[in-house]
């Protein structure tokens, strides 16, 4: 098996490629359109029912709430949607077959990953972070009717509407390394909402009480969504820390990709 490109097969070009061939699928536009408008649609509606329910609710209720993370909490569904996306960029090729078109014009293999990757991440950092700040300004001028609003200013705030779009990415690169590693849409999807929505809870309630502390903070999306608490969480690592172990998560992912793409035939 050939292991090098051709001549003129440069990394820009393969990322044009991949490019074109992201822009083309259906799933793209239909999954980041949903994504947008699931982030601020729930974010600013609800704003908008605290904001309606503010005199009804409760002194203790109303020291808990946190303004920044009633406009985010769309993040939770547009996880999903980024991760499904993930691994269909790639499982995609494997289902139609054009992922031996692709390995012929680039047999090195490696670049392909690393592109599909860069591509990947470029559009849905850029996405998360217009839909998080969208759902952030909305949903605050709603609870401005009542003055609980919250300002980017405030301490935690500009790290945690940042960092969502930063989570969101980094959750959309690990559906990218499982549908390297899986190949297939059903296991690699089924594989990446095990990881990071049952494990978490499982974890969380299967554990002993001692053990907790020691195992739940290092999860995967646990660790990153540190980065997205204004205020500190039980059981949480401080925001970057945490960030960082995401981040490593997600490296020690696409690097078990790379070495699986090139062990086994397209």
């Amino acid at each position: 098996m050939t292991t090098t490109n051709p001549p003129g097969v440069t990394f820009g070009r393969v990322m044009r490629s991949e490019w074109v061939k992201f822009r083309s699928l259906t799933s793209t536009s239909v999954t980041i359109t949903a994504a947008v408008a699931g982030m601020v649609g729930l974010g600013w509606l609800t704003c908008a029912l605290y904001a309606d329910r503010w005199p009804q609710l409760t002194e203790q209720t109303r020291e808990r709430l946190e303004p920044t993370a009633l406009s985010l909490q769309g993040y939770a569904l547009v996880q999903l949607a980024f991760g499904v996306l993930g691994v269909l960029v790639v499982s995609g090729e494997y289902s139609t077959g054009q992922i031996r078109s692709t390995f012929s014009a680039v047999p090195a293999r490696t670049p392909v990953l690393l592109a599909k990757a860069a591509v990947f991440a470029a559009v849905t950092l850029v996405v998360g972070e217009l839909a998080a700040f969208a759902a952030f300004l909305g949903g605050q001028a709603f609870l401005s009717s009542q003055d609980i609003e919250t300002t980017l200013a405030a301490p935690g705030v500009l790290r945690a509407v940042s960092g969502t779009g930063l989570y969101l990415t980094g959750i959309g690169l690990l559906g990218v390394a499982f549908g390297w590693l899986v190949r297939y849409t059903a296991g690699a999807i089924a594989g990446l909402v095990a990881l990071v929505l049952i494990v978490p809870g499982l974890a969380g309630t299967l554990l002993p009480q001692s053990w907790a502390p020691y195992v739940v903070p290092y999860l995967p999306s646990t660790a990153g969504q540190a980065l997205l608490a204004v205020r500190p969480q039980p059981l949480s690592l401080p925001p970057w820390t945490g960030f960082a172990w995401f981040c490593g998560y997600v490296v020690v992912a696409l690097a078990a990709a790379a070495v699986v793409l090139k062990r086994r035939d397209a």
